[in-house]
């Protein structure tokens, strides 16, 4: 099994964590990663978007001229799109964007992310990080010390417990910084979830920051 070292608040080591090769060091699929990102981006198209036909739009019911001896190139319609005010053609129309993908082909994704993360020396696990409120001050502490003020950083935190919620509030104001908070509490099958953990925030940001409890819970979760 694969080791990380595991620091406190300060940047101090406290301790090693083995780490599970089948969730952590697999030989990463760079094309089942592209597929879920892809699935995300287009998944966040609201596909609103919306243009008026030639015969959508208002007026052009009458022939502006004759067809013949005005001297002018033929017209039937003063709504045709190469009018001005006419409809617009092959323009947007309302329509759903979402993919899907199988839920081995996500879990293969994720473990992939993870692992380059790991194999790049870019996975940092924390034996804790919680905060009595929010606090923008503490965060700055804390990236100071794990020196990574000038990287883009994802924290992935294992609960919506108050001290999480607080360090998730703590980072809003930092435009290098991204918090974001694994879990689904409302889960009917009472199954540990690590939703909000994606490929696409993972291959985003250079550093990935984890707490001990966060680990274990993903290889619960990707392990199996």
């Amino acid at each position: 099994m694969a080791e990380v070292d595991v620091i406190n608040l300060e940047g101090e080591k406290v301790g090693k964590l083995e780490i599970l090769d089948s969730v952590f060091n697999i030989e990463p699929n760079k094309d089942v990663m592209f597929r879920y990102v892809d699935m995300q981006l287009s998944n966040r198209r609201q596909g609103t978007a919306c243009t008026k036909t030639r015969g959508e739009v208002s007026g052009g019911g009458r022939k502006p001229w004759p067809q013949k001896h005005t001297g002018r190139a033929r017209a039937g319609s003063i709504r045709a799109p190469h009018w001005k005010g006419g409809g617009v053609a092959h323009g947007p129309k309302p329509r759903d964007w979402s993919k899907k993908l199988p839920k081995k082909m996500k879990r293969l994704a994720l473990r992939s992310a993870l692992s380059v993360k790991y194999r790049e020396n870019n996975l940092i696990v924390l034996d804790d990080i919680k905060f009595d409120k929010p606090s923008a001050k503490d965060m700055r502490k804390v990236i100071e010390k794990l020196d990574i003020k000038d990287e883009y950083a994802l924290f992935v935190l294992p609960s919506k417990d108050d001290p999480y919620i607080n360090v998730k509030l703590s980072g809003r104001n930092f435009p290098n910084l991204k918090v974001i908070i694994a879990d689904n509490p409302n889960a009917k099958d009472g199954k540990p979830k690590i939703d909000g953990l994606n490929v696409y925030d993972l291959i985003r940001h250079e550093k990935l920051i984890l707490t001990v409890d966060m680990v274990k819970k993903i290889e619960e979760v990707l392990g199996k």
